[in-house]
């Protein structure tokens, strides 16, 4: 197969460039520019298909009817990247794609939900990254330290590890989303516009932005007592925002030809990494008290690490996964912001008990001022066979929330198993996963449920 698409010149990478642990779909396809296959450009394709089954928030409907469960499909992702190798210092890269389409919402516009757009049909695709960059040093040329400079619409976000994750390889079945603390209120998607330095040091290494958000214009709600004050977005005509994080890598050595970070080498590298990050924006957010506008800057902190130890001997190799870290966010006094994944639910106008502070569905605080303690852990289970059909990997989650906002902190844990058809290339993954639910900002929360089936496929 492999001799077949050379002589075309497409070529099936092999060996395991980023570590999903498949012999067979490799690195992916690559399109090689010239006989030493130096210039290239690479595609790579994915989908995650989602099946679940949600516990509603109290005041929740579906389709006009008031419910408390509810089971859903839908594309959590759907995703095509390609970059080029135009010479060894010069690089291109676009991705673009959908998310969150389900049968009832995440469709194009449109004034009708039966026929032509509307509801879960026919989705915006659009730009994630699109970015080019120089390697000013290649690795090698100065000894221990390489440099890269780039600019455009890029994901070098600084702050953690979980900021720049990778969405192909994931330890749960999805990020915990409070990692992305600006995710598309004055980012797209997770990214901004703007320039970008990465490389290494020896053991270190770093990366650092300088961008541009983009422009947030929430109004804030006027209070008369100062306690009261709730930040919302609206950074007016934006300031810059700086981050950057920095890692030192005490085992092996990470690719950093991306900026994507693997979630589970699978047992094919032995990592060990600890590291630091930040974000720093101006002026971000704004309060009004008595009718006076005051502005807050967003500063962001993290420091985290990372480990992927294989064990055992080769016939018989287990692999354990885990990553923890703490985050500190400063968005200004009282900042919440609650977000459910793929939504499907509306509130239920006709509910007389308590409602959810969150909003109906899924929803809950995600994100805000205060601190979270997250941590994840996985065993990737051994097999006899040389090549298994299925290989195991049970996983466990814990986040500890405690927000400026409520009087209560929040914990909540996600546990369930990745069924490894080929490595991540071809993977099931099984989760249930609790939400903390607030009725009152004085009082703890009461928890709900959700189990979800994801279906992935990527080359």
């Amino acid at each position: 197969m492999n001799k077949i698409l050379t002589f075309i010149g497409l070529t099936l990478i092999s060996g395991s460039l980023y570590a999903q642990g498949s012999p067979d779909y490799g690195g992916g396809l690559k399109l090689n520019l010239n006989q030493e296959g130096d210039k290239y450009i690479r595609f790579i394709l994915w989908d995650q298909f989602w099946v679940r089954n949600t516990q509603m928030n109290p005041g929740s409907m579906v389709g006009g009817e008031a419910t408390d469960n509810s089971w859903s499909l839908g594309n959590r992702r759907l995703r095509a990247l390609a970059y080029a190798q135009i010479s060894k210092r010069y690089m291109i890269l676009a991705h673009f794609g959908i998310n969150n389409q389900t049968f009832i919402n995440g469709g194009g516009s449109g004034t009708s939900g039966t026929g032509g757009y509307g509801n879960g049909k026919k989705p915006q695709m659009f730009f994630h990254d699109a970015w080019n960059e120089y390697a000013v040093i290649l690795p090698g040329e100065a000894g221990k330290f390489s440099l890269s400079l780039g600019a455009g619409l890029h994901y070098y976000m600084g702050l953690s590890r979980m900021t720049m994750a990778s969405t192909l390889n994931f330890l749960t079945v999805d990020s915990p989303i409070f990692s992305w603390p600006l995710i598309d209120n004055s980012d797209q998607f997770a990214r901004q516009l703007g320039m970008f330095a990465k490389g290494k040091y020896g053991k270190f290494e770093y990366r650092f932005s300088l961008n541009k958000p983009f422009a947030t214009d929430l109004t804030p709600t006027n209070v008369t007592d100062p306690s009261k004050a709730v930040a919302v977005d609206n950074n007016g005509n934006p300031n810059f925002s700086k981050a950057g994080y920095v890692e030192y890598e005490f085992l092996d050595s990470e690719s950093n030809l991306l900026p994507f970070k693997v979630g589970s080498y699978l047992g094919t590298k032995k990592v060990f990494n600890v590291g630091a990050g930040f974000y720093h924006q101006k002026d971000g957010t704004r309060t009004s008290i008595n009718s006076n506008i005051e502005k807050h800057d967003i500063t962001l902190v993290a420091v985290d690490a990372f480990a992927d130890i294989p064990l055992g001997n080769a016939k018989n190799k287990m692999a354990v996964s885990a990553y923890a870290g703490y985050f500190n966010y400063q968005f200004g006094p009282n900042y919440v912001r609650n977000i459910g994944i793929m939504n499907i639910a509306s509130p239920d106008p006709n509910f007389m008990g308590e409602k959810a502070i969150a909003g109906a569905g899924n929803q809950q605080p995600t994100i805000g001022t205060g601190n979270i303690i997250y941590a994840q852990a996985g065993l990737l289970l051994p097999s006899q066979a040389e090549k298994p059909k299925i290989r195991i990997q049970p996983f466990a989650a814990y986040t500890h929330k405690s927000f400026e906002a409520f009087d209560k902190s929040s914990s909540q844990f996600d546990i369930g198993a990745n069924w490894f058809i080929d490595g991540h290339n071809a993977k099931v993954t099984t989760q249930y996963s609790t939400r903390p639910v607030y009725t009152s900002p004085t009082e703890s929360p009461s928890s709900k449920g959700e189990f979800i089936i994801q279906f992935q496929i990527y080359l």
